[in-house]
């Protein structure tokens, strides 16, 4: 049985682990990455680059967080939350529709921000 996780805890670190601890987001500032597993507990390798136009981390000296929400929508448990002072939050999961709309979103700010170097596909 999956053991959703409700705290969290971070680490700094210049490269990430390749034997990540379950409940721990590793921060590397030096890539602009973080990393985690999923929260859900399926184990899965939760990447969040951080830039303008992707997830944006604030550190307030004791914890982190994240912003938007995590949405791991590639994934089978397509689990969904928000990390919050080192808490997990946990948010509804979206319709197939809400992630198609969600991805041209996203593709849509980079294009905006990076110009033509990110042209994105439909309409």
């Amino acid at each position: 049985m999956r053991r959703r996780r409700s705290k969290l805890k971070h680490e700094f670190v210049d490269f990430i682990p390749s034997d990540r601890k379950d409940g721990v987001v590793y921060v590397s500032m030096k890539y602009t990455t973080a990393v985690h597993n999923c929260c859900c507990g399926c184990g899965s390798k939760v990447v969040t680059p951080l830039s303008p136009t992707d997830w944006k981390l604030t550190f307030d000296g004791e914890t982190i967080s994240m912003s938007p929400s995590i949405g791991n929508w590639a994934f089978p448990c397509q689990s969904h939350y928000w990390i919050e002072n080192d808490r997990v939050k946990w948010a509804r999961k979206w319709t197939k529709q809400e992630i198609e709309a969600g991805r041209r979103k996203d593709e849509w700010n980079k294009a905006g921000f990076y110009g033509s170097k990110h042209k994105p596909s439909g309409p």
